[in-house]
């Protein structure tokens, strides 16, 4: 039988000194649609319109790239596998890295040409060089993008051109941001190059956009975007003591006001949160009852520390759910995952970890057990007597015998 156990607040008062009670002040962002989550502890920040497909702009070159890795990881080409510029990249207009046919760059130089440069002749070398056309290339996107659990994303070209099928949600960009982060670290430090010449064709088009790298914050990626349609937009990430968050942010007025409402994410971000740890690993949070074992409960606390991202501005104590099926049947190992602990934030989740047994439990001996199925056929016998009564006083009268039974007119 599945049973829940709602912790009082004194339950852990003693361990606590916060509360999920009062949420972070609201950030009242100026983009038309946002995502913020902190990677380290996967809790979403923010978001606006997180889920509706939006003209990404150059922002969709990160699924360019993240194409190009996996095709390093995999081994299909290595970082110095060189590419062929067709007539179709070099006149892209735009950013560009100024290619011409003549050109044979190589991975890694336009890894950094679509980073550092956006460049859109680049993405074009890289969609044919891996996909044969730049049409059957975005189709290859579009269905490793299903894969990836972006739901909300189709493409149209590798470069963000503006295109009728190039759409983006803000919270795909934040699934894809987290994957160039987690999955491909060895790669990651490209977004971070600030400035990248290429054979000195673009000394005016040489530095990063990103307007984060140079301003202390602990940003080092990922790529920004804009169009007419777009607007000015970033997906962006930064790294503060052992907490990295990402935020994805379009459709501002201005380079000027990205970087503003970019930095103010960041600082909100970092500044009105705090790691906390409500409860630690060995800690008794409930106690369940124990079937026919020499004990007849068995503690239940987290094997390792519980840490929480919280609002700086909580106080007090901290509620929680324990869930169990029960009685657990004896023996208990020590160390036993038994039951679980849901902690809810309010606007920031649950969050759920196991509780394991604190000792053991041995298998109770005989008296016991003769004894506990005494009392078991004891109490079944009580209950058939009580549904037999019921049914008893339940039961239609008959009709006396002799009696005419009625007759419908």
């Amino acid at each position: 039988m599945r049973r829940c156990h709602v912790l009082a607040p004194l339950a852990l008062a003693a361990a606590l000194a916060l509360s999920t009670a009062l949420p972070a002040h609201a950030f009242e962002t100026a983009a038309s649609s946002a995502y913020v989550v902190d990677l380290t502890t996967d809790t979403v920040l923010l978001e606006k319109d997180a889920d509706v497909p939006l003209p990404p702009a150059s922002m969709s070159k990160l699924m360019t790239l993240n194409m190009l890795f996996e095709a390093l990881e995999d081994g299909r080409v290595t970082l110095s596998t060189q590419f062929n510029v067709s007539e179709r990249a070099m006149s892209m207009g735009g950013s560009t890295m100024f290619l011409n046919t003549q050109d044979r760059p190589t991975v890694e130089e336009l890894i950094k040409g679509i980073i550092v440069l956006s460049g859109n002749d680049a993405c074009v070398v890289v969609a044919e060089g891996l996909g044969g056309t730049e049409d059957a290339f975005s189709s290859q996107m579009t269905e490793r993008a299903r894969a990836l659990g972006m739901n909300n994303s189709t493409f149209g070209n590798s470069s963000g051109w503006p295109h009728p099928a190039q759409r983006m949600s803000m919270r795909d960009l934040g699934i894809l941001a987290e994957r160039l982060i987690e999955h491909f670290p060895q790669y990651y430090h490209y977004f971070g190059i600030q400035e990248f010449d290429y054979d000195g064709r673009a000394p005016d088009n040489r530095h990063n956009r990103n307007p984060l790298l140079s301003l202390g914050l602990g940003a080092d990626g990922l790529k920004t975007g804009h169009t007419e349609e777009a607007g000015y937009g970033l997906v962006g990430s930064a790294m503060q003591g052992s907490r990295r968050v990402v935020f994805v942010i379009s459709g501002l007025s201005s380079d000027v006001e990205r970087r503003n409402e970019s930095s103010a994410i960041l600082n909100w971000s970092f500044r009105q949160f705090a790691m906390r740890t409500p409860v630690k690993a060995g800690q008794v949070i409930a106690e369940v009852p124990v079937w026919l074992g020499e004990a007849e409960t068995v503690a239940l606390a987290p094997a390792t520390d519980l840490e929480l991202l919280m609002p700086v501005t909580s106080s007090g104590t901290i509620e929680g759910k324990v869930d169990w099926s029960g009685p657990i049947e004896a023996p208990i190992a020590q160390g036993a995952e038994l039951a679980t602990l849901t902690i809810a934030r309010p606007g920031m989740g649950e969050t759920v970890i196991p509780l394991v047994a604190t000792t053991n439990v041995a298998e109770a001996g005989f008296m016991p057990k003769f004894k506990a199925a005494a009392t078991q056929a004891l109490v079944m016998a009580r209950n058939l007597a009580d549904r037999s009564g019921e049914a008893e006083a339940t039961a239609p009268e008959t009709q006396p015998e002799g009696a005419e039974a009625p007759v419908a007119n």
